[in-house]
C-alpha cells in the first residue's frame, strides 16, 4: 500500500473576510474531493483572511498513480483563478 499526502499553501485573491476565504474553501475543497476522490481538509492559517494551508491524501498500490494523483490535483488548484499555491510539500509513503 503508498499512501500520497500532500500539503499546500495557498494565497488567495479577492477575499477581503473569512466568511469570503472559507467560501472559496470551501469550493475548493468540495470539488477536489468529488473530482479526484482524495481525503482533502484545511489544515491551518484558519484566522488569516489571504491564505490558508490545505492537506489531502491518497492511497494507491502504485507509486506512478499516487504521484499522477497528487500532480492532477496540484495542476487543477493551480488553474483555479481564486488562489496562488505559494509552497507545497509531498510525502510518498
Amino acid at each position: 500500500m503508498i499512501i500520497g499526502a500532500c500539503s499546500l499553501e495557498l494565497h488567495i485573491f479577492e477575499v477581503y473576510s473569512l466568511k469570503e476565504k472559507r467560501h472559496v474553501i470551501k469550493s475548493l475543497l468540495g470539488r477536489l474531493q468529488s473530482r479526484y476522490n482524495i481525503s482533502v481538509a484545511e489544515v491551518d492559517k484558519f484566522d488569516v483572511w489571504q491564505s490558508a494551508t490545505i492537506g489531502f491524501a491518497c492511497v494507491s498500490n502504485e507509486t506512478k498513480h499516487v504521484r499522477s494523483i497528487i500532480s492532477n490535483v496540484m495542476n487543477f488548484v493551480d488553474a483555479d483563478g481564486r488562489v496562488e499555491i505559494t509552497n507545497h510539500e509531498i510525502e510518498i509513503l
